[in-house]
């Protein structure tokens, strides 16, 4: 069985939200991350990714987003030795003025271009490579467009 988790590349005018993660977090402490989550059996059975992700985000940051677009998926192992398989998805903020919502879960949140998140030394290799994956979706929409 896997651990299922979202996580949203949020994108508005050539920044991406990132959140700094608390400091009382089990996973990745005080690390630059994505805004996410795992995925609950109380979430809607049809598009349950989307509905996780989308309630992770107002749960963490109090922001609606629209326009979900898949970026990637990966599975790892967690430190207590369970499998996760994680889901990226690209949003464009929709509603609402983003804060942190919880300071257990989110210390601080910035938005950061694609150039100073991977210049960053608190972004771990795994989110550097969410964000150039996320930027490489979001030019294919934007040449279509």
């Amino acid at each position: 069985m896997f651990l299922v988790i979202v996580e949203a590349a949020i994108y508005q005018g050539g920044r991406w939200l990132i959140i700094k993660r608390s400091e009382k977090e089990e996973h990745a402490a005080g690390l630059l991350a994505l805004v996410g989550g795992k995925v609950d059996l109380s979430d809607q059975p049809n598009d349950v990714l989307e509905h996780a992700l989308r309630r992770e985000i107002k749960e963490e940051i109090a922001i609606e987003v629209s326009e979900l677009t898949y970026v990637k998926s990966a599975s790892f192992v967690l430190h207590d030795g369970r499998c996760a398989l994680e889901t990226i998805f690209l949003c464009i903020p929709k509603s609402g003025t983003p804060h942190a919502v919880s300071a257990d879960e989110v210390a601080e949140f910035y938005w950061m271009t694609t150039e100073e998140i991977l210049a960053h030394p608190q972004t771990p290799s795994y989110l550097k490579d969410q964000i150039v994956q996320a930027e490489r979706v979001l030019r294919s929409i934007q040449a279509l467009k």
